[in-house]
């Protein structure tokens, strides 16, 4: 099958028409009757069973449709860089975050960047650690943050700063009525979980394994949330407590928790993510340097 043959099929089998797929296509009906019938003898079989005047595709057309499908998703990714490299964008700082650092870290790196570089301009956008290698290698982002190195080979991961996980206790509990590190196996609060799939979550588990076979079992979850954000909000509100990366900790609502660290100690690191053929531009060198300055900060407020 040639290109433009898998791209009429693609789009016959996604409108279930010619006269639809020509629309799709932005092409007269006959040319698509064309390409089809080219496809089809080329392969030297149908790929459509013609009834009445309407299409219905054949067993061997819905199996070639899903490799079709994965690799029509692979042009649109191919569509959207050239479009990006046309467009210009680079010369504008975009940046790309996980969710809990976009409200721990940027805006506190915003201010002395935008005084630094009043003529540039910078587009902020919050996403999981998936997608921003997405949007890395898509072009459509200049740089990104992450509490995870991807390990990716087309990107690029630096660590501009280290820190350990904190626990947010809520005043009045157990683990608030003493400083200091708090071991795993002395919290007796119900904790705010982490969902499975977050890479702290993780570090946590191994953590965590380190009391089997002990009197005292794994702390206890009962609550299981997606973001940091969320878990800080509902030990402010007196929910349970949780373990949290140090950003995270150092924004926290030092009125209503008590901030610990963990013993023994789970490292964090903060990774600046960037496409590995795509050097950074002044601006967003700039950006990094403010971004430091801000995580370098944030963990000096911690015990």
């Amino acid at each position: 099958m040639r290109l433009r043959h898998i791209e009429v099929f693609h789009a016959i089998m996604q409108a279930g028409t010619i006269s639809g797929a020509a629309q799709l296509l932005h092409i007269s009906q006959p040319a698509v009757t064309k390409v089809l019938q080219h496809c089809e003898l080329q392969l030297g079989m149908d790929l459509f069973a013609r009834v009445r005047g309407k299409l219905y595709p054949t067993p061997e057309a819905q199996r070639l449709f899903v490799e079709v499908d994965k690799l029509n998703r692979d042009l649109v990714g191919i569509r959207r860089l050239a479009a990006n490299l046309k467009s210009g964008q680079h010369e504008q700082v975009r940046l790309v975050t996980t969710p809990a650092l976009a409200t721990a870290i940027v805006p506190a790196a915003m201010t002395p960047w935008c005084q630094a570089h009043p003529e540039a301009s910078c587009t902020l956008a919050t996403h999981h650690t998936r997608e921003i290698v997405s949007a890395l290698l898509l072009g459509e982002a200049d740089l990104a943050l992450s509490l995870q190195d991807p390990r990716h080979p087309g990107i690029h991961a630096e660590p501009l700063a280290a820190g350990r996980m904190m626990a947010l206790c809520p005043l009045g509990s157990p683990e608030a009525s003493a400083e200091g590190p708090l071991s795993l196996a002395d919290i007796r609060t119900d904790i705010v979980g982490l969902h499975s799939d977050d890479p702290l979550a993780g570090l946590l588990h191994h953590a965590s394994e380190a009391l089997a076979g002990t009197d005292t079992p794994p702390p206890a979850s009962r609550i299981t949330v997606q973001t940091y954000q969320l878990a800080r909000a509902l030990v402010e509100a007196g929910v349970g407590m949780t373990l949290v990366d140090p950003f995270t900790a150092a924004s926290a609502d030092l009125s209503r928790v008590r901030v610990r660290p963990l013993a023994p100690a789970v490292p964090v690191q903060l990774y600046l993510l960037s496409a590995a053929n795509a050097p950074l531009g002044q601006a967003a060198r700039r950006l990094v340097r403010c971004i430091t300055e801000a995580a370098t900060h944030h963990l000096a407020r911690l015990p």
